[in-house]
């Protein structure tokens, strides 16, 4: 019995510890390089299975073209109406924090409450297709359990009913 008292406050402890190592920080990571707009592309998917991409189906033979691909975001309006809108969905998330607004792009910072894990989001209003170019990535792990397809999806069901 006495054993098992010690394992269940270790278990205890390891995760007060790791609670409080989030809360500082410890699993923000650093926002990728490669973030923003080249040549009419955002960033490559990322290489694991924690992102999404309206434009995967133009890094060929990249290994996640086809599960990280989503539609893009349809446009509300001219580019401005487009762009504000937008920044009203977006800041309606949970945790989000728009670190980078052009009057095309959007850069959003989402972190989550008490792990305070990070994803970067990229939104880029297209003009040659019409629409917002999205990517939105996890900056830790192998997998985001679908929070980005999910979030991206509550952004575009938000900017339907807006």
């Amino acid at each position: 019995m006495r054993r098992l008292t010690r394992v269940a406050a270790a278990l205890v402890a390891i995760a007060a510890l790791t609670l409080v190592a989030a809360r500082l920080g410890a699993f923000a990571g650093g926002p990728p390089a490669d973030l923003g707009v080249r040549d009419g592309r955002l960033a490559p998917p990322s290489m694991t299975d924690n992102s999404v991409h309206s434009q995967a189906g133009l890094w060929s033979g990249h290994p996640r073209s086809t599960t990280a691909a989503i539609d893009p975001l349809p446009a509300r309006g001219d580019r401005d109406a487009t762009m504000a809108a937008l920044a009203d969905a977006v800041a309606a998330q949970p945790g989000a924090a728009i670190v980078e607004r052009r009057v095309d792009y959007l850069r959003v910072e989402f972190t989550t409450r008490w792990m305070r894990f990070v994803d970067d989001a990229e939104f880029w209003f297209d003009p040659a297709a019409g629409v917002v170019q999205v990517r939105s990535a996890s900056r830790l792990g192998e997998s985001d359990l679908g929070v980005n397809r999910a979030r991206i999806e509550a952004i575009r069901t938000r900017l339907a009913a807006g």
